[in-house]
């Protein structure tokens, strides 16, 4: 079982920055790959950014050039910095691990809000 605990949410104003952090715990960190995801009201979760065990990342579209994954695995910890903030990034940002050992090794943080707005 993998505990993920998400934090470094709040308001900024847009072009501001963000950092998320998520802390996970009760498994061998590096043997997951790691995912940030967000969910607006209404609408459906989708993929922000992920990075595998062996660090190669992808990103949305709508975050490429502005948002950064990144782990250390010393740590247990995946982050999401985040700059040039726009108001459309309003959204719950929701912490995944995906193990690359077990098939359907899958856990979800509670999530952090983050708001966009002036």
């Amino acid at each position: 079982q993998v505990q993920l605990v998400e934090s470094g949410g709040g308001l900024v104003q847009p072009g501001g920055s963000l950092r998320l952090s998520c802390a996970a715990s009760g498994s061998i960190f590096s043997w997951y790959d790691m995912g940030w995801y967000r969910q607006a009201p209404g609408k459906q979760r989708e993929l922000v950014a992920r990075i595998t065990h062996g660090r190669a990342t992808n990103y949305a579209d709508s975050v490429k050039g502005r948002f950064t994954i990144s782990r250390d695995n010393a740590r247990n910890t995946v982050y999401l910095q985040m700059n040039d903030l726009k108001p459309e990034d309003t959204s719950v940002y929701y912490c995944h691990a995906h193990s690359i050992v077990r098939v359907g090794d899958d856990y979800w943080g509670q999530g952090t809000q983050v708001t966009v707005s002036s």
